[in-house]
């Protein structure tokens, strides 16, 4: 396969697997010596085994951060902090991609950034939906509210007030509350609804304030 053949086979695609440039007469060996070849020269960039981008100079189509987290680890969701920080619900700005996965959790940097994952129970795999990411594009991403309540359930001592209000959450006008406590009690988990009942008080108090404004 010639360079002209693979940019005709995935020029418009953001990130192509190794069997997309399987065809008659040419063998998966053959496919993944020309990948290297390609890699060393920066023709294709690496994602993960198996997994590749076009080099920059001739990639059409930049791979969204969402669309990545989700290909790196098929049966994913993105969530947690950068959902929140997405939605302009915590202050600070997120550095590395975090989702949610029924598998093992670690974290993995490619050319496209660092990817944090989290190990999440399969009955607690819901609240997620597809976003639009560019073109025809989606990537699976959790609602806000369900964003919020993953990071309680999985962090320690989220039930205490205090925890809430370090989070210094703003713009808590965009949360729907009656969708939140709803949610929050499919957890089955006290910290995770009292958590919710801390977040629905410090709504009301941003409330009461812009009122009197």
């Amino acid at each position: 396969m010639k360079r002209a053949d693979l940019l005709r086979a995935v020029g418009r695609e953001p990130l192509f697997s190794t069997g997309l440039l399987l065809s008659p007469g040419v063998g998966l060996r053959d496919v993944r010596k020309q990948l290297s070849r390609w890699t060393a020269d920066g023709t294709v960039v690496q994602v993960r085994r198996g997994l590749y981008a076009l080099g920059e100079p001739y990639r059409t189509a930049e791979p969204h951060p969402y669309e990545v987290s989700n290909a790196l680890v098929p049966g994913s969701y993105v969530s947690l902090e950068t959902v929140l920080a997405d939605h302009g619900l915590i202050p600070e700005a997120v550095f590395a991609t975090t989702a949610v996965t029924t598998g093992r959790p670690g974290a993995r940097t490619t050319p496209f950034g660092t990817f944090v994952y989290q190990h999440l129970k399969a009955d607690l795999f819901w609240g997620y939906r597809t976003q639009a990411v560019g073109g025809n594009r989606i990537a699976f991403v959790a609602v806000l509210e369900k964003a919020l309540l993953d990071l309680s359930y999985l962090r320690g001592r989220s039930g205490e007030p205090a925890f809430a209000r370090a989070l210094r959450l703003q713009r808590l006008d965009s949360l729907d509350l009656e969708r939140l406590a709803t949610m929050a009690q499919r957890f089955s988990s006290r910290k995770v609804e009292r958590f919710a009942g801390n977040v629905s008080s410090l709504a009301r108090i941003e409330a009461e304030e812009y009122q009197d404004l």
